[in-house]
């Protein structure tokens, strides 16, 4: 293990989130906001330690997958760490695990708040804590793989570890060249959201926070009602259907743009996300439409398609407290937590193309049982699926479902009842945010124990980080150590 470069990276990584604090910084001194000398504060902390971790330790100039592992794993929890620093010293969330919860939270774009009085909050920390959703969103290190030339350093390792899905794959041969690509899509997806938020009578702050938890998938409302404080059926839809875009895998995005439109017809995951979109609404609409619900099919329609698109997408963003919903409607947007968006985008959950490999494999078990020597392989988009991967895929699953039942077990000993404690869990593990019950679409997770936001916010690392990226750092054949080479000159 390259200790030393391990530590110099991470050092980088904090000095690129104090440079992304400035943004919070510029808009508290815009508005004249108190918060900023918390902000500064921040920045100076973070920037130095990130500083003095950068140039203290000498490291090969080259990684492998066991120091991508650790920068990804450590990566998350540091910056996260540090990133609650504008929450402590501004006083707004003055509990650290607190402060911590909120902040892995941001940067795991979940979305699941402890905060009850979010309108109280100061502009600049405000705009840190949507912000950490934007950055997020794609993962600060696929940010920083741009980056890695200048430090001669290949990104690829750093890349692979951290894009979301189970096959993360180069849209152009240079990693680099690929992390532009999909910043250029995700910053442009972010302006023209921003456009037409405006332009439906959004405030400029507010159309900027509210796109960085869409395109992001995060979530974090900055009214106490979210999304649904703004009675406006355009705003609703825009960000309904900028939730879904973002939601489907970004390659697809550039597909578009070089006119590849068949490729992306084709696609067996998107065409799964779109139709459980899709089956998912019509079911929804009907199930809440009556005349002592909605007496607009209309409306009920509409909100049926922003709160699916929300927790398929695991953005969790609110229009209306669907936990007053009929119980049908309850368990369809609880299968679509764990369902969640698809690979190589910016949600959560197992995945789309996961539940498709799955289902295709247990359909062909049953094929195996009616025709025991037959050769049956998995195709997606026309390309057989390794049994490797398949085997990943099934350890992936049940590793979430176990992973889910013992943080539920432990979530359950603060007295929550069974609905509150496992929808809270999945909520957190597949990066969803709102849950039902005690921590339902009108409430906040405030209500929990210490032990319960630690054991959260660990599953809302485990659900970004994709489960074994950060498991496997427990593995001591891990940590066969190289040697620190501490730079005296």
């Amino acid at each position: 293990m390259n200790f030393g470069a391990i530590t110099s990276i991470l050092g980088h990584l904090l000095i690129v989130e104090a440079g992304l604090m400035v943004p919070s910084l510029l808009v508290a001194f815009f508005y004249g906001s108190y918060d900023w000398k918390a902000i500064l504060l921040s920045i100076i902390i973070t920037g130095a330690v990130g500083f003095v971790m950068s140039r203290v330790f000498k490291y090969k100039k080259d990684i492998q997958i066991k120091e991508g592992l650790a920068i990804v794993g450590f990566g998350w929890i540091l910056v996260s760490i540090f990133g609650a620093l504008p929450f402590i010293f501004s006083n707004t969330i003055p509990s650290w695990i607190d402060a911590f919860f909120e902040t892995v939270s941001g940067f795991t774009t979940t979305g699941a708040s402890i905060v009850d009085n979010i309108e109280s909050f100061p502009k600049g920390v405000l705009f840190w804590r949507s912000f950490t959703h934007w950055i997020g969103g794609m993962g600060i290190l696929v940010f920083t793989v741009a980056l890695m030339p200048m430090l001669g350093i290949g990104g690829f390792q750093i890349y692979k570890t951290e894009s979301p899905g189970p096959t993360p794959d180069r849209i152009v041969p240079r990693v680099r060249d690929t992390a532009k690509i999909l910043y250029t899509i995700y910053t442009s997806i972010t302006i023209i959201q921003i456009i037409l938020l405006v332009l439906g009578g959004m405030s400029l702050y507010d159309s900027a926070l509210h796109t960085f938890g869409t395109v992001g998938t995060g979530g974090f409302g900055i009214k106490a009602n979210s999304v649904g404080y703004y009675q406006s059926t355009y705003i609703h839809l825009v960000i309904g259907i900028f939730m879904t875009l973002c939601g489907a895998n970004f390659s697809l995005h550039y597909l578009l743009v070089k006119g590849k439109w068949r490729e992306v017809v084709r696609n067996n995951e998107l065409r799964f996300y779109l139709g459980t979109i899709l089956f998912s609404v019509i079911l929804i609409a009907i199930n809440i439409y009556s005349p002592m619900k909605y007496n607009n099919f209309g409306i009920a329609l509409r909100d049926s398609f922003f709160q699916v698109s929300s927790i398929i997408t695991t953005t969790g963003y609110v229009t209306v407290d669907f936990d007053k919903w009929p119980t049908f409607s309850k368990v369809i947007l609880f299968a679509l937590m764990f369902i969640g968006g698809c690979a190589g985008s910016t949600a959560g959950g197992i995945k789309n193309i996961r539940i498709v490999v799955l289902l295709k494999s247990i359909r062909r078990e049953f094929y195996r049982i009616l025709h025991p020597r037959a050769v049956i392989p998995i195709k997606v988009d026309g390309k057989v699926i390794s049994n490797n991967t398949i085997a990943g895929i099934s350890s992936f699953f049940a590793l979430f479902i176990f992973i889910f039942i013992i943080s539920t077990m432990i979530v359950s000993l603060d007295g929550v009842d069974f609905e509150s404690a496992t929808s809270a869990v999945a909520s957190a593990l597949g990066n969803v945010g709102p849950a039902f019950g005690f921590a339902g679409p009108s409430r906040s997770y405030s209500g929990f124990s210490d032990l319960s936001k630690f054991v959260m916010s660990v599953c809302m690392l485990l659900g970004r980080l994709e489960i074994f990226t950060l498991l496997i750092l427990l593995n001591p054949s891990l940590w066969k150590s190289e040697g620190f080479n501490i730079r005296l000159n």
